[in-house]
């Protein structure tokens, strides 16, 4: 029994020193020499990307240990027949996709991923860019690193396993050698999974596509690839364009309300778990639960007729911070290949000089957000690892508000920096199972909001009474809205209105903004408030601006989207074809704007 376990254990990790010596190996072929990286640099790839490594040997671990564990139970098992077979097939696969994943990079900039498909049909177009000998070159590469890793794998394989007596007992052994490799391959207990966000560390997008794994890029892309640029054709290109046209000007504008007394604040953006109107009493919400918003909604900028676009804080987040529209099928931010694309506030406040960092006490690498956030220039993160154990494990999900408020007031309170800095905070303690700190309500779940509430509203008193305040601009608004008394359903209207404040000592005076927008429309007004430019933003529309013309806010909810402007709201369900919201009656070209925003969003990010 011994020995099977030693197998499966020198199998793991045979696999795992393939893998973690493909990185240097990655890096040279591809210039990391050139560009000036060092010994410090490879370590850093090979200890940051061991993770996702051990995950992707966990995988090709599983056959074999399912055979060891049949074996056990049968003394004629032809066990070494059938391993070597798979011996030729894991190192085929390892080493073309590591091959294909080192050369492709120096033409795409990007790790290997399901798009690779997307040439197989048009090979003479593919390969147009490389000679025969390139591609003899690295077939021959391929053949030799098959024959070595075979070699390799047979080397490690015992002459035999002999047979045991205690069947049970061994079954019993291997199976918790299986939870372990599960685990392994799960990537820990936490709420995340294994996914390519885990293993990035840098701010140079060289060193963290170094560390990912090209296994598992490509083989968690194809679960996710999709051709979404053929989805939701509803009409053909012209009548799209015709509707489409005036919808999101494109052009820079001029702003022509000025709200801010500087061109270059400090600018702190609080982005505020499922914070939505319904708890927010100036937008028609429960009264008492948010006393202290209600109170700052008149001491800045309250936009009262805002609108998320999505409705999950993965999904929410690229829709407030690149000014994205959310899909309806699809999550961006864990398309790591389509997120990376996408502008992004830090980005251009970053080209202005400005310094930014992220904050948020869950885990980062949930649904790939901390790729995203590298991706689109955050230069700096703080989560739920940098508090110590009590305070990871003092909410459900991570640091509970008022922990990491106070960090949030001591980290600016006493920050250095010269030059404009940006920082962006996300929120976690109003989220299920709102078990919070805090019991002013007897209803947890609007007592989990006052909490936050009471915690942000704490949080600006102090911060007025420090030197920053004077050149600050606090941007309050939620990642998406939230449906309560729970009842119903979240394509409703009602779930996506949301309240956006601008504060601070940046701030002109107050004033009320009662003008329908949405979500993703805060890059494009923050960026044209400061003058810089904002044109990347195909989706975002600068509402302070002169070519802000046609007020209207569109959302997307599970396979359904709603279009809302001043004659009323449609909201449409794609899986059954049919309308479930009309108000106050029904009007077509509504649905049918809906309809070209929605194909054009995914038209769009078909060709990114």
């Amino acid at each position: 029994m011994k020995k099977r376990i030693a197998y499966i254990s020198l199998y793991f990790f045979t696999v795992l020193l393939i893998f973690i010596l493909q990185k240097p190996l990655f890096m040279l072929y591809n210039g990391s020499i050139e560009k000036g990286f060092g010994f410090a640099d490879y370590m850093q790839v090979m200890v940051h990307g061991a993770s996702l490594d051990a995950a992707t040997a966990g995988y090709f671990t599983a056959f074999p240990f399912l055979l060891v564990l049949i074996s056990i139970w049968f003394r004629k098992f032809p066990l070494k027949k059938i391993l070597y077979g798979y011996y030729i097939l894991a190192a085929a696969l390892i080493s073309i996709i590591f091959v294909v994943d080192m050369a492709l990079y120096t033409f795409w900039g990007f790790k290997l991923d399901a798009s690779v498909f997307l040439y197989i049909d048009s090979p003479k177009e593919a390969l147009a860019s490389v000679s025969v000998g390139f591609i003899l070159l690295r077939v021959l590469a391929i053949l030799l690193l098959i024959a070595l890793n075979c070699w390799v794998l047979l080397k490690i394989t015992p002459s035999v396993l002999t047979a045991t007596r205690k069947r049970i007992a061994g079954t019993a052994g291997m199976l918790l050698l299986g939870g372990v490799l599960f685990i392994i391959i799960r990537g820990g207990v936490t709420e995340s999974t294994s996914n390519i966000g885990q293993v990035y560390f840098s701010n140079e997008p060289f060193l963290n596509h170094s560390a990912v794994n090209p296994d598992f890029s490509l083989l968690s892309s194809m679960g996710k690839s999709q051709d979404f640029a053929s989805e939701f054709n509803f009409f053909d290109e012209e009548k799209r364009a015709a509707l489409f046209d005036g919808l999101y000007p494109t052009t820079d504008g001029d702003s022509i309300i000025q709200v801010l007394n500087t061109k270059r604040p400090n600018i702190l953006i609080i982005l505020m778990e499922g914070f939505g109107g319904a708890f927010v009493e100036p937008l028609g919400g429960l009264p008492d639960v948010t006393p202290h918003f209600n109170r700052l909604s008149k001491e800045g900028i309250f936009f009262t007729n805002c609108y998320a676009n999505s409705f999950r804080t993965d999904r929410g987040t690229v829709c407030t911070f690149s000014g994205y529209l959310g899909l309806p099928t699809a999550s961006v931010m864990k398309i790591p290949a389509k997120s990376r694309t996408l502008p992004a506030i830090a980005e251009g406040l970053s080209k202005a000089g400005y310094k930014t960092d992220f904050l948020y006490g869950g885990d980062i690498n949930f649904t790939n957000m901390k790729s995203y956030l590298l991706s689109t220039g955050y230069q700096r993160l703080i989560a739920n690892t940098d508090f110590s154990l009590a305070e990871q494990t003092s909410n459900a999900w991570g640091v509970n508000d008022d922990i990491t408020f106070e960090y949030l007031y001591n980290q600016l309170r006493n920050r250095k920096e010269e030059g404009p800095w940006h920082t962006a905070f996300l929120t976690l303690s109003s989220h299920e199972p709102f078990e919070v700190p805090y019991h002013r309500l007897e209803d947890k779940i609007p007592n989990a909001f006052a909490y936050t509430d009471e915690c942000l509203g704490k949080f600006i008193d102090r911060l007025k009474q420090t030197p920053a305040w004077k050149d600050l601009l606090v941007i309050c608004l939620p990642d998406h809205g939230f449906y309560y008394p729970r009842e119903g359903s979240n394509a409703m209207p009602r779930f996506y209105h949301i309240p956006l404040l601008w504060l601070g000592g940046a701030v002109k005076q107050p004033m009320q903004v009662d003008k329908i927008m949405n979500q993703t429309d805060l890059a494009a007004t923050l960026l044209g408030q400061l003058g810089l430019e904002h044109t990347a933003f195909t989706f975002s529309r600068n509402v302070l601006g002169s070519d802000y013309k046609y007020p209207f806010a569109f959302y997307s909810f599970n396979n359904g989207f709603s279009f809302r402007d001043s004659t009323g709201v449609t909201v449409f369900d794609n899986n059954s074809g049919s309308i479930l919201f009309n108000e106050p009656e029904a009007d077509e070209s509504r649905l049918d704007k809906g309809k070209a925003i929605l194909q054009t969003v995914y038209d769009d990010l078909g060709n990114r």
